[in-house]
């Protein structure tokens, strides 16, 4: 039985993917036009700019053509983008480099959806505010541990 799709994986700039060696040596084989595969990456990615956005190219090896997965980008840079930041805190927890607020936490949260551990939003919340101790990032002006603290202690908070 022949071969029905090939997945090729690249991880890429949001609008900038090219096809350089590592789309055009995975994709050339296959019989794509891996001109039109970079520009529906980059259409697709566009949002992204300056993160890097995980991307699968199907190909259906009978007919030739193509469809994108285009993921989302890790909750990291996502926060890193909100604070206008290039890179977190080399000290986490005790150097802050910037602050995003509760509304774009909530945002991110809501974009990652399941890819977050948490089974309510909440609970997504929580996760992305704990991903910004470990940037270096305030929530809102406030130390995202006491921030969690807060949301943990009040009255019908998600665990």
């Amino acid at each position: 039985m022949a071969k029905l799709a090939d997945e090729v994986s690249v991880l890429v700039e949001g609008g900038k993917a090219a096809a350089g060696a590592t789309l055009g040596s995975a994709l050339g084989p296959l019989g794509v036009n891996v001109g039109q595969v970079v520009q529906q990456i980059n259409e697709k990615t566009k949002h992204f700019a300056g993160m890097r956005v995980p991307v699968i190219v199907k190909v259906d090896a009978a007919t030739r053509t193509f469809t994108l997965v285009v993921g989302r980008p890790p909750v990291a840079a996502l926060l890193l983008k909100e604070a206008g930041k290039e890179k977190g805190s080399g000290k986490a927890g005790t150097e802050v480099v910037g602050d995003v607020s509760l509304e774009a936490v909530r945002r991110i949260a809501e974009a990652k959806g399941e890819d977050l551990e948490g089974r309510t939003i909440e609970q997504r919340i929580n996760q992305v505010i704990g991903s910004c101790t470990s940037l270096g990032l305030t929530v809102d002006g406030e130390d995202p541990r006491a921030l969690l603290k807060q949301r943990l202690a009040a009255p019908g908070a998600a665990a």
